[in-house]
């Protein structure tokens, strides 16, 4: 069977340049969110998973998403998810609530001590931010990244997170 000329013309191969920027920002994610979860852990005994999800229920209206939209939010599994929701709820930080209309469905809801939590943290948050990523990048540099995210991201994906750390885009 003859293969397409498109994968006939396939490199299986990245040269030096695709292969810095490539690992590169491998490397730079791990190494920010390892220090922001380390800071966030330490000062406030929240994981940055945990900061992320306690942000998204209190950007979301009422305080509350369904269990599937906080997981795509958040970028976690279901069961990842479901871990995480299990920890912050013995916290008392959230409550998980059924759906009336669908018994399979569940919400998350931040809570009052989970809000207080989530401000406690989020100058420490947006702090390590600035500290261990944006002071790092000129404003034209920032821009840059701003642009390419939008030609690798969906836009739908790019506008979401417009308040992803607690602060107006």
């Amino acid at each position: 069977m003859a293969s397409s000329s498109s994968s006939a013309t396939l490199d299986l191969t990245l040269n030096g340049r695709e292969v810095l920027a490539w690992r590169g920002m491998l490397r730079a994610h791990s190494a920010i969110t390892k220090s922001l979860d380390a800071e966030l852990l330490s000062e406030h005994g929240i994981s940055l998973s945990s900061y992320e999800v306690l942000l998204h229920l209190d950007n979301a209206e009422d305080g509350r998403l369904r269990m599937s939209d906080l997981a795509q939010l958040a970028v976690l599994s279901r069961s990842g998810l479901t871990r995480l929701v299990d920890r912050l709820a013995r916290d008392e930080m959230l409550v998980r609530e059924s759906c009336p209309s669908d018994a399979r469905g569940a919400f998350a809801r931040l809570t009052p001590a989970g809000r207080e939590r989530l401000i406690a943290a989020r100058p420490t948050h947006l702090e390590g931010v600035r500290r261990v990523f944006l002071s790092h990048l000129t404003v034209d540099e920032q821009q840059a990244l701003v642009e390419a995210w939008a030609k690798i991201l969906p836009a739908a994906s790019v506008a979401d997170d417009g308040d992803c750390c607690g602060e107006a885009a």
